[in-house]
């Protein structure tokens, strides 16, 4: 059994010079912050997940910088730096169109800190190298009296806030996995490795550095950061990290609701989606995030699989769909209580209803919930097959998600197929852009008229001191 400690001072890393990271794939401007920190005195390295993709030869999406510098100090190095972050705050670095995030190194706590007055109701996040789109924005400089000093635990052991500054091998025995411990210096072309994360590389195994249950109770969103990387990257767990997480899942409610929804997209719209659902599902972990019955499953599974190719073919996907697809049978079986799908009114209610509880576990951004609550709602919409609303369906904003979930109900023997052969014929005869399909699909397109091109909505002019008349009205919106 090989356990890392959390914190480790005066520790000399391996010094490596021989490796597989192809320059070409670095980002220029992630180069540029690197240099331009050096040139102001302070350490700084490219670190994290960018590193490890690099590595096992991905290209990354996003670049790291860890530094000696503060987040005050980064703002004054460069120009266009916008600090965020309660629980630990970072800076976003701008040159041109991209972002840097820069992070200050850290320590673990070793002493008794005094206590800091938090916003419990934001948990932060768990490790900074692909996390930071979920930080809540601020941009007042830090209080100068403890900007070094900062963390604070919650009764459970979970850091709410971890603002303690420290060295690089401090850092580095901080971070939540070997994988992500490794600096990458592209000056000179070298990595520090100081936990054994090379090894670990080479051996595709995810080891946590430090006590797994321990890491586990700091930050219990590192159980789903396991789950997601081992789907990404194709990586297997080492013992001890695998064996705390079932001790350690219960710790996952007390997550807040807006970060298990950061975390639910993370983990389901990165393109492995599939593969990290059932892994999720060895260990018990999907009913922490949503109701799903075994029955619900196909369902779900066949909406996971949409999404990875959608992904994989470069085209729009949204949380709302399979957010639809796993709460569908819960609005099923409650419609059933309720009377008929086809009744509009009380579905709506079930709708929200449904909804409105999962903001207790999983908070649901209100435009998902809108793009939920449409698809749902034009299901029985779509089995009637009334020629009188074709037209008005075809141009509904949410027609192409609707009927691209009721292909996912024909696939799982929810739906009978020739009502998707239906519709599918439906629109061939309409011929319907490629373009605003899958607008549509992501939730964000403008209806198209019957000949397929794209409509412009008009306001009528009013006449002054008078509001519309009821013809008015009733085309606002429509094509003259």
């Amino acid at each position: 059994m090989r356990v890392l400690p959390s914190s480790r001072t005066n520790s000399l890393p391996n010094r490596i010079t021989e490796h597989d990271i192809d320059r070409s794939h670095i980002s220029a401007s992630a180069v540029t912050v690197v240099e331009q920190l050096r040139d102001a005195g302070f350490e700084a390295y490219l670190v994290g997940g960018c590193v490890r993709d690099l590595l096992i030869g991905l290209t990354p999406k996003d670049f790291d910088v860890a530094t000696s510098a503060t987040p005050d100090e980064v703002r004054g190095v460069f120009r266009r730096v916008r600090l965020v972050g309660r629980r630990f705050r970072i800076a976003h670095v701008r040159l041109g169109r991209e972002v840097i995030e820069v992070s200050t190194f850290r320590r673990a706590q070793d002493t008794d800190e005094d206590e800091f007055p938090v916003d419990l109701a934001d948990n932060g996040l768990g490790e900074e190298d692909d996390d930071a789109g979920a930080y809540a924005e601020v941009d007042e400089p830090q209080p100068p009296p403890r900007a070094r000093e900062e963390q604070e635990l919650s009764d459970q052991g979970v850091l709410l806030r971890d603002n303690l500054y420290g060295t690089i091998d401090d850092d580095a025995f901080r971070r939540d996995f070997t994988v992500n411990a490794l600096y990458y210096d592209p000056i000179d072309d070298t990595l520090l490795d100081y936990c054994d994360g090379m090894a670990d590389i080479r051996a595709r195994k995810l080891r946590l550095i430090g006590d797994a249950e321990t890491r586990y109770r700091e930050d219990p969103v590192r159980i789903l950061r396991a789950v997601r990387f081992e789907a990404k990257l194709g990586f297997t767990l080492d013992a001890e990290t695998e064996a705390a997480i079932a001790p350690m899942s219960e710790l996952l409610t007390a997550i807040a609701p807006a970060r298990l929804f950061d975390e639910f997209g993370k983990l389901f719209l990165s393109g492995h989606a599939l593969a990290a659902f059932e892994r999720m599902r060895e260990r018990d972990l999907i009913e922490i995030l949503l109701p799903l019955p075994p029955h619900a499953e196909p369902i779900a599974e066949a909406a996971l699989k949409s999404t990875d190719s959608r992904l994989a073919e470069d085209k729009p996907v949204t949380a709302g769909f399979l957010l639809a697809a796993f709460l569908w049978h819960e609005y099923l079986d409650r419609c059933d209580h309720t009377g008929p799908m086809g009744n509009g009114k009380d579905n709506a209610k079930v709708a929200n209803a449904v909804i409105a509880e999962q903001q207790f576990t999983i908070s649901i951004p209100k435009r998902h919930a809108l793009f939920v609550r449409d698809v749902w709602n034009l299901q029985p919409k779509l089995e009637k097959r009334s020629p009188k609303q074709v037209q008005s369906l075809l141009e509904h904003p949410r027609f192409r998600a609707a009927y691209d979930f009721l292909m996912l109900r024909v696939d799982t023997h929810d739906a009978p197929a020739e009502l998707g052969e239906w519709w599918t014929e439906r629109q061939k005869q309409v011929g319907e852009p490629a373009e605003a399909a899958e607008e549509q699909h992501n939730g964000e397109a403008t209806p198209a008229s019957p000949n397929g091109s794209r409509r412009r909505r008009r306001r009528r002019r009013r006449r002054p001191g008078r509001g519309p008349s009821s013809l008015a009205r009733r085309h606002e919106g429509t094509a003259p």
